[in-house]
C-alpha cells in the first residue's frame, strides 16, 4: 500500500482517486474549491462532473495542499492544464527532494511552449516529473471498464513504480522512456477532436470522420518527431489510441465543443455549454507556434484555429481542407 495524493477533483482526478483506492492505497484527493470539496464529503458523487459514480467514504478529501503534498509517496497532478503551471508552483514548498509528481492533464502552455511535465520541472526542480496518458474518459474509468495507458518517466525505475501503483484487472498501463512523445499526443490530439466535432456537427459522416483521424494523426506526427518524440509513440496509445477515442467518444469534451461549433456556435458558447475546460482550445495555438518553429505543415490544426480565433465559418474551413494542392500521401514511399 502507498500514500497517494491526487492534486485535483475534476472528472479525471476523482476517476483515478476511486480507482486508486480500490488498489488498496491510502489516498487523498485535493481540491482548491472548498464548495467542491464540501459537496464530495457530503454526497460521495461528483454530481457535475462524475455523476452516479461513488467515491469512498473512508477517502480523505480536502482543500489543506500542505497535508495532500507532504509525505505522499506519488503526487497525481490533475488540475487542467491550464492550471498546472499554479498548482506546481503553490505545491512547490511542501514538495520533498526526490518525490515522483505524475502528470495526467493534457496540454501545452501557449506563452511557454512547453509539455506540462517541463512546466512541472520548472516549478518544482527536486521532483522526479513524469507523465500518465492515454485512450482513458474518466466516465468509464470511474465505472470500472478495461482501459489502457502509457507511464513515461526519465528512468523505468520511476515508470514501473506508476506501473504498478494504478495497474488492476481493468486499468492496464504499459512503460515507456518517450515522455515527450506521449505529452505531445496527449495535447494535440484534442485540437484533431474539435476538427472531428466540428464536422459531426456539420453533418459530415464516418468517411469524414476516418480522414481527420488518419491526416491528423500525419499531423501530430510532424510536430512530434520534429521536436524529438518517438513515431512508435504516435502510432500508440497516446497517440492513435488517444485520438481515436477523443474524436468519436461522446465522453469527450473536446469532441462535443467542435459539434457545437459546427452547428453555429461561438468558442465561448461552446465551451459554456460543455462546463468543463476544452484543453484542445488552450493547445490550438500552442500547436500553430510550434509548427511554425519546426517548419512541418499542419492544414488541419490551422483550420481549427481559423474557426476558434478568427471566427472562420466551419464549414468554409472544411472546403478548404478538401481543395488544397494536390498531394502524394507519404512522399517517403518510392515509385517502382
Amino acid at each position: 500500500m502507498a500514500k497517494v495524493s491526487v492534486i485535483g477533483a475534476g472528472s479525471w482526478g476523482t476517476a483515478l482517486s476511486i480507482l486508486l483506492h480500490k488498489n488498496g492505497h491510502e489516498v487523498t484527493l485535493w481540491s482548491i474549491m472548498e464548495a467542491e470539496v464540501a459537496m464530495l464529503n457530503e454526497l460521495h458523487e461528483h454530481k457535475d462532473k462524475l455523476p452516479g459514480v461513488k467515491l469512498p467514504e473512508d477517502m480523505r478529501i480536502t482543500t489543506d495542499l500542505e497535508s495532500s503534498v507532504k509525505g505522499a509517496e506519488l503526487l497525481v497532478l490533475a488540475v487542467p492544464s491550464p492550471f498546472t503551471r499554479s498548482t506546481a508552483h503553490s505545491m512547490a514548498p511542501f514538495a520533498e527532494d526526490g518525490q515522483i509528481i505524475v502528470n495526467v492533464a493534457k496540454g501545452i502552455e501557449e506563452s511557454t511552449l512547453m509539455t506540462l511535465t517541463d512546466i512541472i520541472e520548472e516549478e518544482i526542480p527536486n521532483c522526479r516529473a513524469a507523465v500518465m496518458s492515454g485512450p482513458s474518459h474518466a466516465e468509464e474509468v470511474g465505472r470500472g471498464l478495461p482501459t489502457t495507458v502509457v507511464a513515461g518517466a526519465h528512468d523505468r525505475k520511476t515508470a514501473e513504480f506508476i506501473q504498478n501503483i494504478f495497474m488492476n484487472q481493468v486499468f492496464r498501463v504499459y512503460t515507456s522512456p518517450d515522455m515527450l512523445g506521449i505529452e505531445l499526443g496527449g495535447a494535440l490530439k484534442n485540437v484533431i477532436a474539435l476538427a472531428a466535432g466540428i464536422a459531426d456537427g456539420l453533418g459530415y459522416g464516418d468517411n469524414t470522420k476516418a480522414a481527420l483521424i488518419t491526416r491528423g494523426i500525419a499531423e501530430m506526427s510532424r510536430i512530434g518527431l520534429a521536436m524529438g518524440g518517438r513515431i512508435e509513440t504516435f502510432n500508440g496509445l497516446s497517440g492513435i489510441g488517444d485520438l481515436i477515442v477523443t474524436c468519436a467518444s461522446v465522453h469527450s469534451r473536446n469532441r462535443k465543443a467542435g459539434y457545437l461549433m459546427g452547428q453555429g456556435k461561438t468558442m465561448k458558447e461552446a465551451m459554456d455549454e460543455v462546463k468543463m475546460v476544452v484543453e484542445g482550445v488552450y493547445s490550438a495555438k500552442a500547436a500553430v507556434a510550434l509548427a511554425r518553429k519546426y517548419q512541418v505543415e499542419i492544414p488541419i490544426i490551422e483550420q481549427v484555429n481559423a474557426v476558434l480565433f478568427e471566427d472562420k465559418p466551419a464549414r468554409e474551413a472544411v472546403n478548404e481542407l478538401m481543395l488544397r494542392d494536390k498531394k502524394i500521401e507519404n512522399p517517403l514511399l518510392p515509385w517502382e
